[in-house]
């Protein structure tokens, strides 16, 4: 690479640099085209003073590229030349908040409040994972057309600063006093390091100047002089601030003890400037994601592409193979009992249950048929990754799925939301945090997939899936960090949100699954005893295992686009069905059969079907022949139970 880039270089062998797009006293920003993802990027250029100042920034890359949220620009790439560092972020059309300052004068108390509540919302979510921004000013708040706001170069400035190093953009940096004086917070004027009183400090500085046009410090001609004002902790009055001039004057507190947490800034501004609704709806309700750093778990149920779909062991099965995962230091409880409030389907889902917004305890999911997990992704928020789409009707019906496609359209990644009957049980080992009334959970990846679990406020668990289908395509830790991110900001304010309409008056969502066997059916398969049942989600799946578990039968209702390729035909009860001998293990047999075949909200053909699987250790014939019988009774009891189709 030249010691000048020029445009129609490549960084990396990957990244084409396009078009010059910034300039600043740290480095040069392009926007470039990377051509393995085939993507805009924006890569900025730095070039530290030393081996020293390189590893500073390489790791402030690190630490930043942890990051989800949507009101952060995430960085993807870290290279390492001869003569400079090369870090690649998110391309984001936009100006910069003092950009906007300067062409179009101050802005409204307003709008400066929505830029606020969303930069403090970052932060809060940045100091949850430990990681101090260090440099929060005008230059590196971002704001798209629609009034979206971003913060930008988590560390990279101070990475980057060095105890003789001055420059021409009024960065000080005079013995261990570093940062852009405008906005200093005084205590790190006076020489203490940065942290996250100081970045909340430095956040009602660039609000201040915002919508007053200066620096709480006035103006000054040098700045050794706001430096010293700084010190001194000499303020202005605020006279255009309006409705923002409560939370400006507890950002801007002078003793960093008395001072604010970035998650209580941004209750402050949110109070008194809230982000729009058109804002809110892109980042659901502009609410505080402060979550742990996240690392990923085992997958459960990983959903391939629509052109490679195959069935997975029901979930209520799943337990034998999580119990095995308990020698590796942790141990996963899956029971699925006692979860239904008795009442019949046509009963759960009423009116009030049905609104589109719930009323209850913030962090729960509360009336299980009620919740929609599709009201907890949004395709938008994940626009990043690649082209989105919610697939709301695949699987089982307590699931909804994010597709991520590629520039050729095909499907490349998923992001799953579904609910579970109970939370699961982790040992120390496996990482967690409380934000408000949840716990958030996170597992260890596992080859292509990254799970997170959230145990909610009433005792029921949300897990969260991100899922790769090959390469190249979006790293399956991140696509489930932004979902989870999504999710919990989703719960830090109110419950679950209600699924817009009832179930259809002929859909399996109304029925119990287990109202469907009887102990006289179940006697087919030896040794199963009716009193260890396992109830699962809303009643829509349910499990019958004899004692020593090496028995059991499964129902569980879900959706798909189609049913050709699982398995052979088969008669149930008049109905074509599909027959799949050792499916889930060797002495398995599943039983697929339609029960209803609609169009979903999304304009897709969708097959409505049970799923009935035998687990015993019988020949595989008679298994088979088990499944077919019993499937032929739970076809005939929603026949008896649901209006003719």
């Amino acid at each position: 690479m030249p010691v000048t880039p020029q445009a129609g270089d490549k960084v990396a062998d990957r990244y084409l640099l396009r078009e010059l797009i910034g300039r600043g006293g740290m480095g040069v920003v392009w926007q470039a085209w990377d051509e393995t993802l085939k993507r805009r990027v924006a890569v900025k250029c730095a070039r530290p003073d030393d081996n020293e100042a390189a590893k500073r920034l390489k790791k402030e890359a690190q630490l930043a590229a942890r990051l989800h949220h949507p009101n952060i620009v995430p960085v993807f790439d870290f290279v390492e030349e001869e003569t400079a560092c090369w870090i690649v972020m998110e391309f984001v059309p936009s100006r910069s908040l003092a950009q906007i300052v300067a062409d179009s004068g101050p802005l409204t108390p307003e709008d400066a409040g929505s830029v606020g509540c969303q930069i403090a919302a970052a932060l809060a979510k940045s100091h949850a994972e430990g990681v101090v921004h260090g440099d929060v000013t005008p230059e590196n708040v971002l704001v798209t057309d629609d009034g979206v706001a971003r913060l930008t170069d988590f560390g990279i400035a101070r990475a980057l600063w060095s105890d003789v190093t001055q420059t021409q953009t009024q960065t000080v940096v005079a013995g261990s006093v570093r940062g852009k004086p405008k906005y200093l917070a005084p205590e790190v004027a006076k020489g203490r390091p940065a942290d996250e009183k100081a970045d909340v400090f430095s956040l009602g500085a660039s609000l201040f100047a915002a919508v007053e046009g200066q620096s709480p410090y006035g103006e000054a001609e040098h700045p050794m002089a706001y430096l010293a004002r700084a010190i001194e902790g000499h303020q202005e009055t605020a006279e255009r601030a309006g409705r923002l001039t409560a939370p400006l004057t507890a950002l801007l507190e002078v003793e960093p003890g008395s001072r604010p947490g970035a998650a209580e800034a941004h209750k402050l501004l949110r109070r008194a400037a809230p982000p729009p609704p058109h804002v809110r709806e892109k980042l659901h309700d502009g609410r505080t994601l402060s979550l742990a750093p996240l690392s990923p778990l085992q997958s459960l149920t990983l959903r391939l592409p629509r052109a490679l779909r195959r069935r997975r062991r029901p979930l209520g099965i799943a337990v034998g193979a999580l119990v095995v995962a308990a020698a590796a230091g942790f141990f996963v409880s899956l029971s699925l009992s006692g979860e239904y409030d008795g009442r019949r389907g046509t009963d759960v889902v009423d009116a009030k249950s049905s609104a589109t917004s719930a009323t209850g305890q913030a962090g729960s999911i509360g009336d299980a048929r009620g919740a929609d997990p599709c009201k907890l992704l949004d395709a938008a928020s994940l626009s990043r990754f690649g082209e989105t789409e919610l697939d709301p009707d695949y699987a089982e019906i307590n699931r909804c799925d994010a597709l991520v496609r590629n520039n050729g359209g095909d499907e490349v990644a998923d992001a799953q939301v579904y609910f579970e009957a109970e939370p699961d049980e982790f040992d120390s080992t496996v990482p967690t945090r409380r934000v408000g009334d949840i716990t958030v959970a996170a597992f260890q990846r596992d080859g292509d997939a990254c799970v997170r679990a959230i145990a909610t406020a009433d005792r029921k668990q949300i897990r969260i899936v991100g899922k790769r289908f090959g390469s190249p395509a979006p790293d399956p830790c991140e696509l489930a960090d932004a979902a989870t991110d999504h999710v919990v900001g989703i719960l830090d304010d109110g419950p679950v949100p209600r699924r817009s309409t009832s179930p259809a008056a002929t859909s399996l969502a109304r029925v119990d699954a287990c109202e469907l066997l009887d102990a006289a059916a179940l006697k087919r398969v030896p040794d199963i005893d009716t009193r260890n049942q396992q109830r699962g989600y809303g009643s829509w799946s349910c499990g019958w295992s004899s004692d020593d578990g090496d028995s059991e039968v499964f129902v569980e209702y879900s959706r798909d686009n189609s049913l050709e390729d699982d398995g052979r035909p088969t008669d149930i009860a008049g109905t074509r069905s599909y027959l799949s001998p050792q499916e889930s293990s060797d002495d398995s047999c599943v039983v697929r059969t339609p029960h209803r075949t609609y169009t979903n909200s999304v304009g897709d053909r969708t097959i409505e079907l049970f799923q009935l699987t035998v687990y015993a250790p019988q020949p595989v014939k008679q298994l088979c022949d088990s499944a077919k019988a019993l499937a032929t009774t739970v076809s005939r009891n929603i026949a008896e139970q649901l209006p003719v189709k």
